[in-house]
């Protein structure tokens, strides 16, 4: 079979590493575009044989030098976000609304055979979110600029290599309490990073072309729930403190001033809406490809990083010969 052709925009990323591995195996070559070649290409490299990836350094803003990869590509694919603005043109309109925007004009003018680009699940829902503002904008550009697009709207994305787990496991273990927003009700569908990219492949290799997927986990957890949760996997308890709104935006607008913060306002009032499926799209079950990683069994293949004695701790050693227990029965 002749490989096909694929470039992705956001390859370096948790869900990029996995999709590349997807990819390759599956005789695709690909194209990786990063804005810092010295800092990432060893990482990216490292995903696929030598012969089926490729790694460019360019500004996604560079036009002319972006124009050039679309002439010898069949596919691309955006996973570019942010969850913070920053200085310097990160913001909200740039990735989230430009950026798109962009990229669909050039499949439409190169005539490329489909076009993934992953958005976020709950953004109709949060009017007063500048991120979720920016989401569906960056939505409603792809699709007015190339019909042939597919746009993926995940719930929380989790796996060893994500910001969403790891931080919340690292703060549980080193705070007395966890500050709780909204009494924690607020509703997620996490799923896990290679069920995404199984998605993802799924839509791409089978040609799938509907217009929304929303792509969500097989279990719906609070955040309350999955607070509870990490701390039995790192066998911690802490106090889930309920914080009132107006403490809570102070806290928030002084984690604002850190280089990478901990929680935004804009964060605090995404906290306020569920972020599972809304029953008004297809989901990955509805295309056949529904996801099969449970958070639990998940998180616990490494989680004994936050656990006192780490992967020599006697909860790991407990874990272990339970399993091997299961296996022999």
């Amino acid at each position: 079979m002749k490989a096909k052709n694929c470039i992705i925009f956001g390859g370096s990323g948790q869900i990029g590493r996995n999709l590349i591995r997807k990819l390759t195996k599956n005789n695709y070559r690909v194209t990786v575009v990063t804005r810092n070649i010295h800092q990432k290409s060893y990482i990216i490299k490292t995903q696929a044989n030598a012969g089926y990836i490729d790694v460019v350094e360019a500004n996604i803003f560079d036009e002319s030098k972006i124009r050039n990869l679309f002439k010898k590509t069949d596919i691309c694919i955006n996973l570019i976000g942010i969850l913070f603005e920053k200085k310097g043109g990160n913001t909200f309109k740039n990735i989230h609304s430009v950026w798109p925007s962009l990229l669909a004009k050039l499949c439409k003018e190169y005539n490329i055979k489909h076009f993934i680009h992953l958005s976020a699940l709950g953004i109709n829902e949060a009017k007063d979110s500048d991120y979720a503002k920016s989401k569906l904008k960056g939505e409603d550009n792809v699709l007015k600029n190339f019909p042939l697009t597919t746009i993926l709207r995940p719930s929380v994305v989790y796996s060893v290599d994500d910001n969403f787990t790891t931080n919340l496991m690292t703060l549980l273990n080193r705070l007395p309490f966890f500050p709780i927003y909204y009494n924690g009700k607020t509703k997620f569908a996490p799923i896990h990073c290679s069920d995404l990219t199984d998605i993802i492949y799924h839509v791409i290799s089978k040609n799938i072309y509907p217009k929304i997927i929303e792509c969500t986990g097989p279990e719906i957890i609070s955040f309350k729930e999955l607070l509870e949760k990490l701390q039995v996997l790192i066998s911690k308890k802490r106090f889930l403190l309920p914080f009132p709104l107006p403490i809570a935006h102070l806290t928030a607008r002084f984690f604002e001033i850190l280089p990478t913060p901990l929680l935004t306002r804009d964060q605090l009032r995404l906290l306020k809406y569920d972020n599972i499926s809304s029953g008004k799209y297809k989901t990955n079950s509805d295309i056949g490809i529904p996801s099969v990683r449970f958070f639990d069994h998940e998180v616990k293949k490494y989680c004994y990083m936050w656990r006192e004695g780490g992967q020599f701790s006697t909860e790991k050693y407990l874990d272990d010969k339970n399993q091997d227990n299961n296996i022999n029965n």
